[in-house]
């Protein structure tokens, strides 16, 4: 291997693997029902938040349909957040293993370099992309469109009611 200027905590690889094992962004990494068992975890806490809210505006022993939908609407806004927060984590670290050219700071933010990789670095680093981190955007995609079509049927319902 050639000479890597960046530093050891910049360079993308090492990104992938901090990211890979912290406690938030490996969710997406877990088996799909362990990943969607943590997301309705996050769905189900946010009823706290959600119900009080929709039980401002739907009395729910008048109005329990209009209660129950908005209640679960507002708790899947959580949950998109948290769909959008995986995403964007995981986006930034492929971009930054998928490009031939890393841009870094050597000690502060205003002496940027940028550092152009080695063929042997850029091939791990897109091996890596496309078996490791692509999937798991991939997911993440599936996972936000069934998020929109829950929401948007909720919303039709809502209105049908």
């Amino acid at each position: 291997m050639s000479f890597c200027p960046v530093p050891v905590e910049q360079q993308p690889v090492n990104e992938y693997q901090e990211l890979a094992q912290s406690w938030f962004f490996q969710w997406v990494t877990l088996p799909k029902v362990k990943f969607f068992s943590k997301l309705s975890g996050v769905w189900s806490l946010s009823l706290l938040i959600t119900a009080p809210i929709s039980g401002a505006s739907f009395p729910p022993d008048e109005q329990i349909f209009p209660f129950l939908i908005a209640s679960a609407l507002g708790s899947s806004l959580f949950v998109a957040f948290v769909l959008v927060r995986l995403y964007l984590g995981w986006k930034y670290i492929g971009d930054r293993l998928k490009k031939t050219k890393i841009v870094y700071e050597e000690s502060s933010w205003y002496d940027g370099q940028v550092w152009e990789k080695p063929l042997e670095i850029y091939n791990r680093d897109r091996l890596i992309f496309n078996y490791q981190v692509e999937p798991v955007l991939k997911r993440l995609e599936k996972s936000g469109l069934l998020l929109i079509a829950l929401m948007v049927s909720g919303t039709i319902l809502f209105w049908l009611i």
